[in-house]
C-alpha cells in the first residue's frame, strides 16, 4: 500500500492548511481588530490558492488513481476504500475549478464578511450589495465548470450535500410547506402561551454559566474545545481535538443564548465523537451537512426545548433569576419555551416555523443563482417573501436580508440543509426512543451519555467515510428522508401544548 501511504500523507498536508485556514477564519469572527480585514482578506485568498494548488493537481490525481487500484480488493467499507472514494469525488469537483478562481471567491468572502458586519450593524443593505454581486458572480461562474444539466444551483447544492438537487429538495419541501402551514392554522386557532416574563432582565453572566453548566453535562470537552462569542454563533474545527463554538447572549432573550449554544455543542459533539483514525483526512467530519444540523437541532429542539429537559434543568435556572421567574411553574416556562409565533430572525424561530425561513432562503437563491433576482432587488423580494411565508415583514435590513451571514461567505446551497437536517433529526431520535426506552427518564434526570453513546455508535464515529445516503441507512434504519416523521413529532408535541386534536 506505498502509493496509499504517499496519499495519506498528502490529504494529511492538505487537511493542516485547511485547519490553518479555518484559524484564521475563526479568529476574524471572534478577535481579530476591527481594521484587519483586508490583510486577513489577503491570507485566506493565499491559504485557499495553496490548498486548491495541491489538491487539485494533476500529481495528486494519479496518486489517487493509484491508491485506488491498491485498495480496489479491499471491502467497499474499509478506511482505505472510504477514503478513496471521498478524494476522488473531491479531486473530480476541485479540478474543474482553476486555482485563481478559487483564491478569488475566498479572498472576496473574506472581504464581504466584514462589509456584511457592517452593514447589518448599520441596518443598510447598500454597504454589502456590490460585494455580495461579486459573491453571485462568482458562484456562478463556478457552477458553469460543472455545465449542470438540470439547474446551476445544482453543483452548490452538491458541495454541502452529496447528490443533493432541486429536482430531489423540490417535492420535499413543497410537501413539508404545507403540512406546516396546516399546523400553524391549528396552533392559530387556539389560545396563545404567554411568555412575557421570557423578556425581561436576565444578567448575562449568570446565562453563561447556566449555559455552560448545560453543554458540559452534555457531553462537550473543554480540554479539546471552548465557548466564544461572536456576531453569528458558529462551530469550527482544526482537527479532531480541538473543535470550537462560540455563542451571542442578549439580556432580555435569556433562552437564546442557551439554545443556540447547545445548537453549536451539538455541532461538536459530531466532530469530537468521530474516529480518531480518520483525523487529517477529508474523512474527519460530518456525512454532510444535513447530518450535521441533524445533530444540532436535535439537541437544541428534541432535547433543549423538551418536557423531560426542563424536568431536571428548571430549578437550577429558576435559582438563579428568582425576581424574573419565583412565580413561573415549570409547566408555564416549558410552554413558553415553545411558544410558536412567526418572528423575522431565523435562529430566534421555533420548531413550527423554523423551516419557513428556510425555504425563503433556499427560493430566493435559485432565483439569484439563475438570474431572477437582481441584486438590488433583494431586499424588496426577501420582506416579500417573509410576508407570503410568515405574514410578517422586516421594518429593516437588518432583521431581514442582513440577519444571515452565509451570503457573506458565499455559501450558495448551505441554507437547504438546516431543513434537511430537521427531518433527519427526527427519524434518528425517533429510532434512539424506540432502542432507549428509558430516555426520557435518563434527561429528566440530567444524564445525556445514553444519549450521546447512541449517537456516538450510530452516527458521530463514521464521520464521512460514507455517502449520506449510506449514513442515512446506518443511522436512521430509512432509505430516504421522511417529512411525515418530523411532522408527527410536531404534532404531537404542539397538540399537548395548545389543546388541539393530533392528527
Amino acid at each position: 500500500m506505498k502509493n496509499f501511504e504517499a496519499l495519506r500523507e498528502a490529504a494529511a498536508e492538505i487537511s493542516d492548511l485547511y485547519a490553518a485556514m479555518a484559524l484564521l477564519e475563526w479568529d476574524q469572527q471572534t478577535f481579530m481588530p476591527h481594521n484587519s480585514s483586508a490583510d486577513r482578506s489577503e491570507q485566506i485568498g493565499t491559504l485557499a490558492k495553496i490548498i486548491h494548488e495541491k489538491s487539485s493537481s494533476k500529481t495528486f490525481g494519479k496518486l489517487i488513481e493509484k491508491a485506488s487500484k491498491e485498495a480496489a480488493d479491499l471491502p467497499p467499507d474499509s478506511f482505505e476504500a472510504c477514503l478513496c472514494r471521498r478524494l476522488r469525488r473531491e479531486f473530480g469537483k476541485t479540478s474543474r475549478i482553476p486555482a485563481t478562481l478559487a483564491a478569488k471567491i475566498a479572498g472576496t468572502a473574506a472581504k464581504a464578511h466584514h462589509a456584511w458586519a457592517e452593514a447589518r450593524e448599520k441596518s443598510d443593505f447598500s454597504i454589502f450589495q456590490p460585494y455580495l454581486a461579486q459573491l453571485i458572480d462568482l458562484r456562478r461562474r463556478y457552477a458553469g465548470y460543472f455545465q449542470p444539466s438540470g439547474n446551476i444551483y445544482d453543483p452548490l447544492l452538491d458541495n454541502f450535500e452529496e447528490g443533493c438537487t432541486v429536482a430531489k429538495i423540490d417535492p420535499i419541501f413543497r410537501a413539508l410547506r404545507e403540512k406546516q402551514r396546516a399546523l400553524l392554522r391549528k396552533i392559530a386557532a387556539c389560545g396563545q402561551v404567554d411568555d412575557a416574563f421570557l423578556h425581561a432582565e436576565y444578567d448575562t453572566g449568570k446565562q453563561l454559566a447556566f449555559v455552560n453548566e448545560v453543554i458540559t453535562r452534555m457531553g462537550y470537552d473543554f480540554t479539546r474545545g471552548r465557548q466564544d462569542m461572536s456576531e453569528h454563533p458558529f462551530t469550527t474545527s482544526f482537527g479532531l481535538n480541538d473543535v470550537r463554538i462560540t455563542t451571542k447572549v442578549f439580556e432580555k432573550l435569556p433562552v437564546s443564548c442557551l439554545l443556540s449554544s447547545v445548537h453549536e455543542c451539538g455541532h461538536a459533539l459530531y466532530e469530537l465523537g468521530i474516529d480518531k483514525k480518520l483525523n487529517r483526512t477529508p474523512l474527519a467530519e460530518g456525512a454532510s451537512f444535513a447530518f450535521h444540523e441533524s445533530q444540532s437541532r436535535l439537541w437544541e429542539n428534541l432535547v433543549a426545548r423538551s418536557h423531560d429537559f426542563w424536568v431536571f434543568f428548571y430549578p437550577h435556572f429558576q435559582a438563579l433569576f428568582p425576581e424574573q421567574l419565583a412565580s413561573v411553574s415549570a409547566e408555564a416556562f416549558y410552554r413558553a419555551v415553545n411558544k410558536v409565533e412567526p418572528s423575522l430572525i431565523r435562529t430566534e424561530a421555533d420548531e413550527a416555523t423554523y423551516n419557513l425561513h428556510i425555504m425563503l432562503r433556499y427560493e430566493m437563491e435559485k432565483d439569484m443563482l439563475n438570474g431572477g433576482i437582481e441584486v438590488a432587488d433583494i431586499p424588496e423580494t426577501w420582506n416579500r417573501k417573509s410576508f407570503e411565508y410568515l405574514g410578517i415583514e422586516p421594518e429593516n435590513d437588518a432583521q431581514g436580508v442582513l440577519q444571515d451571514i452565509h451570503w457573506s461567505m458565499g455559501e450558495f446551497g448551505y441554507f437547504p440543509t438546516y431543513a434537511l437536517g430537521n427531518l433527519i433529526a427526527a427519524q434518528i431520535w425517533t429510532r434512539a426512543e424506540r432502542e432507549l426506552p428509558a430516555l426520557g427518564e435518563s434527561i429528566r434526570s440530567g444524564d445525556f451519555a445514553p444519549l450521546l453513546d447512541f449517537l456516538r455508535k450510530n452516527l458521530h464515529v463514521y464521520g464521512a467515510r460514507f455517502t449520506p445516503a449510506e449514513t442515512l441507512r446506518l443511522s436512521t434504519g430509512c432509505n430516504r428522508i421522511d417529512p411525515d416523521c418530523f411532522m408527527g413529532i410536531l404534532e404531537k408535541k404542539y397538540a399537548a401544548i395548545y389543546g388541539f386534536r393530533a392528527e
